[in-house]
């Protein structure tokens, strides 16, 4: 063999390595992005169910000798899930927010089931519109945490799978947690009355 093909050879095989190496961690930040962007997608799907709750409390309000403690658990809810700081590569931190907004779901379930028993308020046009919005935002948000999910799992197996997963580690690409189908996250409330949806299987 002619002494410039072992230096060939060699040079080719690093070649090979490093390309492999810069797919690999290319491939890595990709699917990091992806579950960034979805989690954004997440947070701006909770936040626009929590800007409607004001509006819908200031309706309610309106309603003769409607129960103040529905209210006051809807408010205080709401309260607590704004005031939590949320760092979605923390397990704990993503299972502290999903029971944060799980008992905003609970509390506004709550509340639009005594709505049922206010006739005038429910004929109001602002209430019928407020409740046609949280029920679209409440289908956005499970679109958003089964995507967000997705995007997680998706990204776990990247960075397990070889030869991906001898890089992780080095460059700081961490597992990233999932939201949980707890028994909370089965049963999104329903705002359509006489329906029911479901959450993450």
């Amino acid at each position: 063999m002619k002494k410039w093909k072992i230096p060939a050879i060699i040079g080719g095989v690093l070649l090979l390595l490093v390309m492999m190496i810069a797919g690999s961690y290319n491939g890595m930040v990709s699917s990091r992005e992806s579950v960034n962007t979805a989690w954004s997608k997440v947070e701006s799907q909770y936040q626009r169910r929590s800007d409607l709750i004001p509006n819908l409390v200031n309706t309610v309000k309106g309603a003769a000798n409607f129960e103040q403690e529905t209210l006051t658990k809807v408010i205080e809810a709401r309260s607590k899930v704004t005031q939590i700081k949320v760092d979605a590569n923390n397990p704990e931190d993503i299972a502290r927010f999903q029971q944060a907004q799980g008992q905003v779901s609970s509390s506004l379930s709550r509340l639009l089931a005594v709505a049922e028993n206010y006739p005038q308020l429910k004929a109001t046009e602002n209430f019928k519109d407020l409740q046609s919005q949280l029920e679209g935002t409440e289908n956005r948000i499970t679109v958003a945490r089964n995507d967000f999910n997705d995007a997680a799992r998706s990204y776990n197996t990247k960075i397990k799978s070889f030869p991906a997963n001898l890089l992780a580690g080095m460059f700081g690409f961490k597992e990233r947690p999932y939201f949980e189908a707890d028994a909370d996250a089965k049963k999104a409330p329903s705002v359509n009355f006489g329906t029911s949806t479901k959450q993450e299987n």
